[in-house]
Parts: C-alpha cells; structure tokens; sequence
C-alpha cells in the first residue's frame, strides 16, 4: 500500500508535513532553498516588519541543557527589503511563510499585503514573541486586541492566515477560538516560553535584554498540550512547534491533533538532515500501522 506524506493547510499544499520553523535560517532566499532541498515541506521567514529593525545587543542567545533560550529582538531589514530574498525562492515547490509583527493593527495589514505582492504563499502573524514589548506577546494575550489584527489581515490579504500563539497565557484554547473567528486559516502552537538565565559567578542576568524565549525540547510537553487542546476548541489546521526533534515527536504532534509541525531548534543541534530523518521516521510508521496517509493520524489520540 502506497503511503502519501502530503498534508494541507488551508490553500498551503505541503509535500510533507514539516516546515522550518520562524527565526532560524530564515533571513536569506539562499539559506531557505537550502532548508527546502533538505526535504522541508514549507519554510517560515524570519519574522519581519514594516521598518528595519536592529535587535537586541550580544549576548542574545544562551545554551541551556534542554534547549536554546534567546532574545535577539525581532532583527530584520525590514518587509520592503526582502523582495529579491523571495524571488529566490520562486522555483521551489515548497511554500514560502512570511512571519510578520507590528505594532497596531494597520501596521499588521501593510505588512501582509506587502509580503502577498513579493510572493508570499501565507503570512504567519507573530502575535507571541515574549520578549519585546508593545508587540508579540502582548498582543497574543489581548483577545480584542488580537481578533481586531486578525480581522484586519485576513481582510487585506487573500492568502492563508496563519496565527502563530504563545504558551504564556491562562487559557490557549480561547486566544485559538478568537483567532478562528476573526478569521484566521490556520494556528501555529506555540512559540517560545518567557524565560531568563543568570551567570553563577556575577549574579547578572546572561542576556542583555535579561528575559528571552525558551525553546528545544524542554517545552515540548507544553507544546503537545497546547496542540492537544486547540485542536477540540477550533475547526482550522493546527500547526505543532516546540521541541520536535525526531519522528517520535512528529508522530505524537500529529496524534495530538497537528496536520505540520515546524522545526526549529534541532536544526541548531542536529543540521538539515534533520528533516529527511523526521520525514523517513514518519513514512515508515504510517506504514507499519496501515495508514494510508498524513490525514488519518491527525487527532489519533483524541479517541482514548
């Protein structure tokens, strides 16, 4: 029995289901179509903005023993500068994800229009980036702040919206419904988890915007959850990240209710064969359980 890898999310048609994840290898149209020919099914952008922004000063990344914790301020050149990344992209077969942030609702819609006219397949709104402030996670914890930018996207665009939630708030499952209503295609849980690290010897604070995201496998229990509950609360494809790291952490996204799952961190520790190796695990398993495709794991663990 032949055994399709294919997945869909929204318009997205994905050859298999996993995606490079935001803010890792996603600043150049070269590093991208470099993911892509490793055997990733999409690639998500570095998160960009109307203007170009800088970032946070060094150190902005710190090594933790479960997985990476990083502040680096949202650096990007800004939105109107990637049009020549993009067009490098134009040959592959594989979706391009423009990961987008503002600071208001309308800077939000400039953003989305401008990366649908340099070529974007969707847009992913970073609405959970836990470390600067007026933006991400702050708008991922405002339900009316978030539908309000929702709203305004997908009525600017005419490609799939995607929202990608934050871990750092009390009840996921209703940011995920108000996402759904105001109009988004597809939810991407979770980002990183607000956290910091303090160097023994001087008591100061590791990072120099002292907080930072934690991602890598320390929270992918949290991650699976989230995937879990989202995908009872809304009726659009759920998008797992957080700690997948090989095809045991793909296959139980998947079970816990994922139709893709984006990889991050482990393209840090493990390289690009990273994808192949998830995507081989994955084949193989559906085979040896009798599925036919990607569609028919989807939420396997919801019947127990």
């Amino acid at each position: 029995m032949e055994t399709s890898l294919a997945t869909q999310i929204g318009d997205l048609k994905l050859a298999n289901p996993t995606m490079l994840a935001a803010g890792i290898l996603g600043y150049t149209g070269l590093s991208m179509k470099t993911v892509i020919d490793a055997g990733a099914g999409a690639v998500v952008t570095k998160t960009m903005g109307l203007e170009p922004r800088k970032g946070y000063l060094n150190p902005t990344v710190v090594q933790t023993d479960c997985g990476l914790l990083n502040a680096m301020g949202l650096p990007n050149p800004g939105i109107h500068h990637f049009k020549s990344e993009m067009g490098k992209l134009k040959k592959t077969k594989a979706p391009t994800i423009v990961s987008i942030y503002g600071f208001s609702a309308n800077e939000y819609a400039q953003v989305a229009r401008k990366a649908q006219t340099i070529g974007a397949d969707a847009v992913e709104l970073n609405v959970s980036c836990p470390h600067v402030e007026k933006a991400g996670a702050q708008i991922g914890s405002d339900p009316q702040l978030l539908s309000e930018i929702v709203e305004v996207v997908a009525d600017n665009v005419t490609i799939p919206v995607i929202v990608k939630l934050t871990p750092n708030v009390t009840n996921i499952t209703e940011i995920a419904k108000v996402s759904q209503n105001a109009g988004a295609d597809a939810i991407t849980a979770i980002n990183t988890l607000k956290a910091m690290a303090i160097d023994t010897e001087t008591g100061r604070p590791i990072l120099a915007n002292k907080f930072g995201g934690l991602s890598g496998p320390a929270i992918k229990p949290i991650a699976l959850r989230c995937v879990y509950d989202i995908y009872n609360a809304v009726d659009i494809p759920v998008i797992g990240c957080g700690g997948i790291s090989n095809w045991q952490d793909a296959v139980q996204f998947i079970q816990a209710g994922a139709s893709a799952l984006q990889i991050g961190t482990a393209v840090a520790f493990q390289g690009l064969d990273v994808f192949s190796k998830i995507t081989k695990g994955v084949e193989k398993y559906l085979k040896s359980k009798g599925f036919s495709n990607i569609k028919e794991l989807v939420g396997y663990a919801h019947q127990f």
